[in-house]
C-alpha cells in the first residue's frame, strides 16, 4: 500500500480524513490559485485540485495523493475568501435569503502509476434572511475570513442556513468523503 498524503494545510480537510482512520501526511502544495478568462467554478476547482496532486507528486513519486479545492458561487459569480471583517460583511449581505452553490473538486492520484481518479462534487447552501446584526453578531464569534462564503459550515454557519442541498455534507467542510471513500477503494486501501 503506498503511503498517502493530504495535499493541503487546511485543519478541516485533515480533521475529515482523520475521521476514516487512516494514516497519511500533510503537506500543503505551492501553486497558483488564480482563476483564468472565462473558467467556471466548476473548472477551477477541478484543474487546482489536479495541479496541487502533481506539485505533490514531483517529489513524492510513490505514495497515493489526496487533493482538493472548492469555491463557493453565487449567481454564477465565485465568492472568494473574504480575508477580513469588511469583505465578510458584504459577502454575507449579497449570500443574504439567496442559493449559494459550493463547488469541490477532489483529485487522488497514485503517483508510482500515474492513475488518478477526479470529480467536483456540488452542494447548495439557502441563506435565510439575515439581519445586520445577525451577520456581525455571527462574524465576530466565528471570524471566518479564511473560509469561501465567509462561514464555518463545522461551527455556527449552519445558523445561517434555511436548509442544504446535496450529496455529501462533508463536501461543504471541503473533502467530499463519500466519493473519496470510492476512490481510495479503487486504489486498495481497507476503510473500515
Amino acid at each position: 500500500m503506498n503511503p498517502l498524503i493530504l495535499a493541503s494545510s487546511s485543519p478541516y480537510r485533515k480533521q475529515l480524513l482523520q475521521r476514516l482512520g487512516l494514516t497519511f501526511s500533510c503537506i500543503s502544495p505551492d501553486i497558483d490559485e488564480t482563476p483564468l478568462p472565462q473558467e467556471s467554478a466548476a473548472e477551477l476547482v477541478a484543474r487546482l485540485a489536479k495541479r496541487k496532486a502533481l506539485a505533490i507528486s514531483a517529489s513524492h513519486h510513490e505514495h497515493l495523493i489526496i487533493a482538493s479545492d472548492q469555491v463557493a458561487a453565487l449567481n454564477g459569480h465565485i465568492l472568494g475568501k473574504p480575508g477580513n471583517h469588511a469583505n465578510a460583511v458584504q459577502q454575507l449581505q449579497q449570500c443574504s435569503g439567496q442559493a449559494v452553490t459550493f463547488y469541490t473538486a477532489l483529485h487522488v492520484l497514485n503517483s508510482q502509476t500515474g492513475h488518478s481518479q477526479h470529480c467536483v462534487e456540488t452542494f447548495t447552501v439557502y441563506f435565510r434572511l439575515l439581519s445586520q446584526q445577525q451577520i456581525q453578531r455571527y462574524l465576530h464569534k466565528e471570524q471566518p475570513y479564511h473560509c469561501a462564503g465567509s462561514f464555518k459550515m463545522e461551527g455556527l454557519g449552519i445558523c445561517l442556513f434555511e436548509k442544504m442541498q446535496g450529496d455529501d455534507p462533508n463536501s461543504l467542510i471541503g473533502l467530499p468523503l463519500i466519493q473519496l471513500i470510492n476512490m481510495l477503494t479503487k486504489e486498495d486501501i481497507p476503510i473500515p
